[in-house]
């Protein structure tokens, strides 16, 4: 017999959702290797994006969990220590090397792995695998003498760029991907901005864990994973979440799950899911920890592609907080900014801010701060959002940092 639902504030929810997102507690002093590798085992991915506005996304979550984090600091991690690799699940990831065999089960199963919400990639991918099966080959076999970059394959030929692509496409480069998600080839460094392209086996580590999981194995595994990153969540939350749209069965897993009362049910005060919203048992007590001293508030920037703005429509539904990634969007159609950064204050999004590095100069500009209404004659928050920018600053190496006259009037004080 199953446990009747537990019962929670929505604020004890939104804090746990960002105290498992290690966006609380004390603000980390120093970027190390045992930091990363601790708060990736919680979170379970990075977003990779190496498009440097005012620097690449995963370094602006990465420095906004675990301080200080530098790019060489980084590649050591992933190309010397391997301790994590770059895979796509299905979106680009820094991910944990000792978390393999998770991969290794969707890589085994490629491309019927990419599940039922992605049945057309699915299909796609199999037709074009069939097709390019000399391919396959010739570029395995130049491969075997070493890593290349994509413009070093002898069949690469660049084809025009579409609109809806970031970047030109190639047989060769679709070929790189569908093996990539086989598992038949890594990225195994970088050249500047380019992928440096191997085969896996020759990159992992010997002692790297093979196990292959089954697929009820790999479901309970990552159902799980993703449930503890974000604290609480629906069936398709999880979904959404890690490994995206990587689940055949999730509703039986769910329920196996809360028969063995290793997860609960839990209704939020002021929340109306339409469908069940769950918790870990071992994240119980901290969800019961939420109100009382063991809350830490801080204030952070998020980047665009955050975990914890991966899926908006749940940013909407759990923090009333509407964020739309405004780079994809037309000049005039952009209401905050180029760039926009939400800033998270507690539990709560508190504004917004628009950002440019200067690298003539070494200014951080900030070309506008918005406020959300609640928030926009609370000083506090403002010396709180100062302060952080200034830390943005250091990170980015800055030597100043300057706004515009785009600021909220009870912020401008604590703002120039």
């Amino acid at each position: 017999m199953r446990d009747p639902p537990l019962t929670a504030s929505l604020e004890s929810v939104r804090r746990l959702t960002i105290a498992k997102q290690h966006l609380a507690g004390p603000r980390p002093s120093r970027a190390t290797s045992r930091a990363i590798v601790s708060m990736l085992r919680d979170v379970a991915y990075i977003q990779w994006d190496p498009v440097s506005i005012v620097a690449p996304s995963h370094l602006i979550s990465l420095w906004s969990r675990v301080g200080d984090v530098r790019p060489a600091a980084l590649d050591r991690l992933l190309w010397r220590a391997k301790t994590l690799f770059l895979h796509w699940t299905p979106i680009a990831s820094l991910v944990l090397t000792e978390d393999f065999p998770l991969y290794r089960s969707l890589m085994r199963r490629y491309p019927a792995s990419l599940g039922r919400s992605w049945n057309s990639q699915r299909v796609a991918a199999r037709r074009f695998l069939a097709t390019h099966a000399e391919l396959r080959r010739e570029v395995l076999r130049e491969l075997g003498n070493g890593p290349l970059t994509l413009g070093q394959f002898e069949a690469h030929v660049r084809t025009r760029r579409n609109d809806s692509d970031w970047a030109p496409a190639s047989d060769v480069s679709l070929l790189l991907y569908h093996l990539l998600m086989g598992g038949e080839v890594m990225v195994v460094g970088h050249e500047g901005n380019q992928n440096l392209w191997g085969l896996a086996e020759p990159f992992l580590p010997t002692g790297v864990d093979r196990t292959e999981l089954t697929d009820a194995e790999y479901e309970r595994t990552a159902s799980q994973r993703a449930l503890r990153a974000l604290g609480t969540a629906t069936p398709r939350e999880i979904k959404f979440h890690f490994p995206r749209g990587r689940y055949d069965r999730l509703g039986s897993t769910l329920a196996a799950l809360e028969d063995e009362s290793l997860i609960h049910r839990v209704r939020v005060e002021g929340l109306s899911d339409r469908e069940p919203r769950y918790i870990h048992d071992r994240d119980v007590p901290r969800l019961e920890s939420m109100s009382t001293s063991a809350w830490h508030p801080r204030t952070s920037l998020l980047p665009p592609f955050d975990n914890l703005l991966g899926s908006t429509q749940q940013v909407d539904r759990l923090f009333g907080f509407h964020y739309i990634r405004e780079q994809f969007l037309p000049k005039e159609k952009r209401r905050y900014g180029t760039y926009v950064l939400p800033i998270l204050s507690g539990e709560r999004f508190v504004g917004r801010i628009d950002p440019r590095l200067d690298k003539t100069t070494g200014t951080l500009v900030v070309q506008a701060v918005h406020a959300e209404p609640e928030a926009a004659d609370d000083r506090d928050v403002a010396a709180d959002v100062a302060e952080t920018v200034a830390r943005f600053g250091e990170f980015l190496r800055a030597t100043h940092v300057t706004y515009s006259s785009r600021v909220p009037p009870n912020w401008k004080r604590a703002l120039r």
